[in-house]
């Protein structure tokens, strides 16, 4: 998440289980679906100078709104994805391989990212474009099957185990987007709480660690992800 995205260069490394919580994949669905409705709601009615405001990754609203939708197209793929084969990472180890700064240092993609919003005749096109396709990524994961196994970048994961990775992704870049945004929408708690389960467990393989009790789940997630100062930067 480096940059705000989630490279493409992947190190295949010898898949341990990190153990995958408590939540159901049919509360995970849920909670995926409350935090696509929370970035839905923050960028809805935005005047048009709104989306060219800050975020916290380099990218402006509209460019980082676009790289969600993404994110967004990527899950309707996978979820259509559906593999007979074993898994090979889950919610937790699905992050060991990410590494922001291999190759190009993901200057490519945010670079693609930056003309593919300005691509658009103005930024409520790129709007319009995440209400058809982050709602519409909910639903799938809300219809897929719980025991199903599906594909994405080059790994195998539980139906559950996706979603948790799709909610991390989407929290850290709410906290993104509304830095500058006034009255944005918050990330739901139970988002949040998940952010910072698969960041505790990250932190300290295979048993988890613990983040600072005195912080609550929005500080944790900043300061493991390196939004704000004061710990280790866990994801980027």
């Amino acid at each position: 998440m480096a940059r705000g995205f989630r490279t493409s260069m992947r190190e295949m490394v010898p898949f341990r289980p990190a153990g995958t919580g408590h939540r159901s994949p049919v509360q995970l669905a849920t909670t995926y679906a409350e935090v696509v409705a929370a970035l839905t709601t923050t960028v809805e009615g935005l005047a048009p100078a709104d989306f060219e405001r800050p975020t916290r990754t380099e990218w402006t609203v509209r460019e980082l709104l676009w790289h969600q939708t993404l994110d967004a197209i990527r899950a309707l793929a996978t979820f259509a994805t559906v593999v007979d084969r074993p898994v090979d990472t889950d919610a937790v180890t699905y992050w060991t391989d990410f590494h922001p700064d291999a190759g190009d240092g993901g200057a490519g993609h945010a670079a693609y990212v930056r003309a593919a919003a300005a691509a658009f005749d103005s930024a409520d096109g790129v709007a319009a474009f995440w209400r058809d396709t982050g709602p519409a990524a909910a639903r799938a994961a809300a219809a897929a099957d719980p025991a199903a196994h599906v594909a994405t970048q080059g790994h195998v994961l539980t139906v559950g185990d996706f979603v948790s990775t799709l909610i991390v992704e989407a929290t850290v870049h709410l906290l993104d987007l509304s830095v500058d945004l006034e009255g944005a929408a918050a990330p739901p708690a139970a988002a949040l709480a998940e952010t910072r389960r698969v960041l505790e467990a990250l932190e300290d393989r295979p048993t988890g660690g613990t983040l600072p009790s005195e912080w609550d789940d929005t500080e944790a997630v900043l300061r493991a992800t390196g939004r704000l100062p004061g710990w280790p930067v866990l994801l980027g």
